[in-house]
């Protein structure tokens, strides 16, 4: 509801707007007075029948519309001009003037539109053809229907290209007109909607002041100009003298061209054969005033129709008043077309100058001008054209044979750059030293750090250049890049409005510094813009040079024929197999007793420690020397586990040699479109060169745009130090061209190219553009292609035999090292340190064996030495209570007992058991007479020493 309600009101409003405005534009004005300041006056009498006559005109003039008409002449002084449009035209209202140019003087026009302008009423001018009334900041409401003067550059572009001239001399006086020409003739030669083949460009330019009594020394400086074209936009006076000084220079006749404006054909020396330009009604008054009424009729009405018109200023004095109307009069006018108006067809541009205005083009032949051609407008194809009968010229030197426009030089200057294999240098150390028969001498252009350094080149653009020398007969001077680099365009001056520059070779082509370039030189259509290109004398394409990733070798790489998982179940498939040989053989009947050897021993049953000593001999094939199986089911799994042993040894082995030995790996990158490559994020460097081909081809691809962007900060400044960081592993990719790279790969097996080519080229002699050379440099590499020159110097430079070299080297095994197999010797070191280690361990371990043992032996010894004094002891308590007994007994003689006690020897009684450890006959029994009674005695004295004496005897 709200919606639609707003709908209705916004209605109500547009409705009330277009009433209001319908309502304003029914008071507008019903008469128009149109001014005119004519020169003179049969103008000023066809400027008011005209007018009149429009009234009847349906087709501009809407019913009840009326125009009136209101002129005076010019006048000479420019101050009488300004109060006579005060007084006579701006104080009638009137809301355009039409002013045609004084029969003298050249300031009256501009007083008309500086009076008009200032009130913003348009001015329609007839005559004046000064490029300073294109200047809307000074002439704010001028419009004309003639051109100014510098449109005779569009002409002139059309005819140079016409004729095939490329490669023009500019002649110019330095006021307004000549500068305007020059910069539109830039402008128009240099059109980016043109064909770029078809360029004009200004080799050299000459700006004199008007007035000068001579132009030897300005001619002088041109004659010697490769061009022979001369474009002339020179005042009657000045064209005389210019005529009259290159006649005696000899620089009018024979093999010139001369193109020169309406105001030089006026000089009564113009020699024969000069062409020039004549406006077509350029002094027809009465036709422009026409077309000039016409087309502001045509503006008012369709003004009247969507516009509210208010009334002209009328009073000079009231300077604080605007109008408005005035300036969208202006407008209007500027979009007016008159197809078939009497001056032709009509329209203006942007800055209200007269466009697709008619010119004949002139050819002065025996002092007389004819006409040879003409530039109209086309209804057909709706814009300009150039008729012109080449067959009715006349050219200088009175001969009908066109001049070709340029003198051919015959010494060139050749500029090159260090790229192998294109192009070697070598620098003379030795004084005196000269360069050999194949190498050219090549210093360095323009570039004083070198000194009095001297250097040679030679390769394969080196003896293309000789060859091309002879082909098309030329000499030559060889120089060096000055910076080393092919060139990028750049902005040289970074302040606000720098100026975009070729830098490098190419900067010194484009600024004529040098003839042609001799170097492997890509073709794209950046250079080819600003340079001429032969056709390609070698094709390529862009590439990848990484080096070839080599198989890690670690300290185990003799692990790596297995992986992780089979090492595993190897070594736990040792251990269960030695365990289950063990219970067979410990569990079978025929297999847990002892067996006797030959030599009287016994064999020792399998067990654990033997059956895995078993395994391991037969998996590691070192024999087994003891702690076989002897069971029947014991042996059948030995049988089968040593299968598996072989079969695990062979495949390792196998495996191994292809590992180690067999394999090359041959690339890290599939090419341009690796996911590491286009992955920003990835760990990988690369890089190209600065300004190169290769470096415009990435900025070119919007889908290498984000790769762009992570290699230029690691572009280098030439492609040597890539190369050279490439072996070292610093950069993981370089991308340049492919026979660069590919030469590399070929000198260097270690290298390889990545990928496809992508980005597929070809390199080209470059030249001046418009060079008169460009035709017989590519008829002469076309030469070369077909006659079997080029296939030779690839043999020769390029491909040097070194492809079969490494394509035999890839062939051939790899020759193991200390680095493949240094972890098989760092396990026997490990086994040997690890056998001394248990060695220093067991010899530990037996001494302190052995001082236990001395330990024991020492405590052994004391215990028996103690034991014997206690048995000793008790012997001679024994002896002294056996006595005792014998008194007792009445025996009274003490020395048949000491006797006897006596004879028993010294260890029979120490010992521990008189009775059993006296061996050999130390019983007492047998030695000792009654034994009872010793025995008994020994009794009780050894009871009474215990009893009584044996703490006495322990202190």
């Amino acid at each position: 509801m709200a919606t639609s309600l707003y709908l209705l009101v916004l209605s109500i409003l547009i409705q009330t707007s277009h009433l209001t405005a319908d309502v304003r534009r029914k008071n507008n004005p019903t008469s128009f007075n149109i001014g005119g300041v004519l020169s003179n006056r049969e103008s000023m009498m066809f400027f008011k029948q005209t007018i009149s006559n429009l009234n009847f005109h349906s087709q501009y003039v809407t019913k009840g519309i009326t125009y009136d008409s209101t002129a005076i002449l010019m006048d000479q002084n420019p101050i009488r001009t300004a109060l006579s449009v005060c007084n006579y035209l701006i104080n009638q209202s009137v809301y355009a003037v039409v002013v045609s140019h004084p029969l003298t003087g050249d300031l009256s026009p501009a007083a008309v539109s500086y009076t008009s302008g200032f009130y913003h009423i348009p001015v329609i001018g007839i005559s004046s053809r000064d490029s300073a009334f294109s200047d809307k900041n000074i002439h704010v409401s001028f419009l004309r229907t003639v051109p100014p003067y510098s449109h005779q550059a569009d002409v002139w572009v059309e005819l140079l290209k016409h004729l095939g001239y490329r490669k023009v001399i500019f002649i110019h006086s330095s006021d307004t007109d000549g500068r305007a020409l020059l910069g539109r003739f830039q402008s128009t030669s240099q059109s980016l909607e043109d064909d770029v083949e078809m360029k004009v460009q200004v080799e050299s330019v000459i700006e004199f002041e008007p007035g000068l009594d001579s132009f030897i020394d300005q001619l002088l400086e041109v004659k010697n100009a490769q061009s022979r074209v001369y474009i002339l936009y020179a005042g009657e006076t000045d064209s005389k003298v210019i005529f009259q000084d290159a006649s005696l220079l000899n620089m009018t006749g024979k093999d010139y061209a001369w193109i020169v404006t309406e105001q030089a054909l006026e000089a009564h020396n113009v020699p024969i054969g000069i062409l020039g330009l004549k406006l077509v009604n350029a002094t027809s008054e009465e036709n422009h005033i026409k077309d000039s009424i016409y087309v502001l009729a045509s503006a008012l009405r369709q003004m009247n129709q969507t516009e509210v018109i208010t009334e002209a200023p009328k009073d000079c004095g009231n300077s604080a008043q605007t109008w408005e109307t005035g300036k969208t009069l202006f407008e209007f006018i500027k979009k007016q077309t008159l197809v078939n108006g009497s001056t032709g067809n009509v329209a203006f541009d942007d800055n209200g100058d007269r466009i697709n205005a008619e010119y004949d083009i002139i050819n002065v032949q025996n002092q007389t001008q004819i006409s040879v051609g003409q530039y109209h407008y086309s209804n057909e194809q709706k814009r300009m054209k150039l008729k012109l009968d080449k067959s009715a010229i006349i050219w200088p030197g009175n001969t009908d044979k066109q001049p070709p426009g340029f003198m051919i030089p015959t010494h060139l200057k050749v500029l090159t750059i260090e790229e192998k294999p294109f192009v070697y240098v070598r620098e003379i150390q030795a004084e005196g030293e000269g360069c050999t028969p194949d190498e050219i001498p090549c210093p360095h252009f323009n570039n004083t750090n070198d000194g009095f350094k001297q250097y040679c080149c030679k390769g394969f653009c080196m003896d293309l250049l000789k060859e091309l020398a002879k082909k098309i007969n030329i000499t030559y001077e060889l120089l060096l890049s000055p910076d080393g680099q092919f060139g990028s365009y750049i902005i040289r001056n970074s302040t606000v409005g720098g100026k975009k520059e070729w830098t490098g070779l190419i900067g010194e082509l484009v600024n004529q510094q040098a003839d042609m370039i001799v170097a492997p030189l890509t073709i794209n259509p950046e250079r080819a813009e600003f340079i001429e290109f032969s056709k390609p004398f070698k094709y390529q394409g862009i590439t990848i040079l990484e080096k070839k990733p080599s198989r890690s070798s670690t300290l185990v790489s003799f692990l790596q024929p297995f992986s992780n998982t089979l090492w595993i179940l190897v070594m736990v498939s040792v251990h269960v197999v030695a365990l289950v040989l063990y219970l067979l053989d410990r569990f079978s009947p025929f297999g847990r007793f002892k067996l006797a050897n030959t030599d009287g021993t016994e064999e020792d049953a399998l067990n654990l420690s033997s059956a895995i000593w078993f395994a391991w001999g037969v998996l590691l094939n070192s024999g087994i020397g003891e702690g076989t199986p002897r069971s029947f089911s014991a042996r059948v799994l030995g049988m089968v586990w040593a299968g598996f042993a072989m079969i695990i040894v062979a495949s390792y082995t196998a495996n191994l040699a292809a590992f180690l030995v067999l394999e090359r790996p041959k690339t890290k990158l599939t090419g341009i479109n690796d996911a590491r490559l286009r992955n920003t994020m990835e760990n990988l460097t690369c890089a190209t060169v600065k300004g190169s081909a290769v470096d415009m081809y990435f900025r070119r691809q919007v889908e290498l745009s984000n790769m762009y962007r992570t290699m230029e900060a690691n572009n280098y400044d030439t492609a040597e130090e890539a190369i050279q960081d490439v072996k070292k592993g610093k950069l993981m990719a370089f991308i340049w061209d492919s026979s660069r790279l590919e030469f590399e790969a070929a000198q260097d097996c270690e290298l390889v190219t990545a990928g496809e080519l992508f980005g597929r080229s070809g390199y080209g002699i470059g030249l001046q553009k418009g060079s008169p050379w460009a035709d017989a440099v590519t008829l002469a590499i076309l030469d070369f292609h077909e006659s079997g020159i080029m296939e030779s110097l690839d043999n020769r430079w390029i491909l040097q035999g070194n492809f079969q070299q490494c394509e035999q080297f890839e062939k051939t095994p790899n020759t193991l090292g200390l680095k493949n197999m240094a972890g098989v010797f760092i396990l026997v070191a490990a086994g040997i340190v690890g056998g001394i280690g248990l060695i220093i361990i067991e010899m530990v371990y037996k001494k302190h064996q052995i001082r236990k043992q001395k330990r024991m032996e020492l405590a052994r010894h004391a215990a028996d030495k103690w034991r014997g004094a206690i048995e000793k002891r008790k012997t001679l308590r024994a002896t002294m209570a056996a006595q005792r007994r014998l008194k007792a007994n009445g025996v009274n003689d003490p020395a048949t007992v000491s006797l006897s006690v006596d004879a028993l020897p010294q260890h029979c009684m120490e010992t521990r058991s008189p009775a059993r450890a006296w061996p050999g006959g130390c019983d007492v029994r047998q030695r000792i007479p009654h034994t009872d009674e010793i025995r008994v005695a020994t009794t009780t004295q050894s009871n009474l020493a215990y009893g009584a004496g044996l703490p006495d005897m322990i202190v």
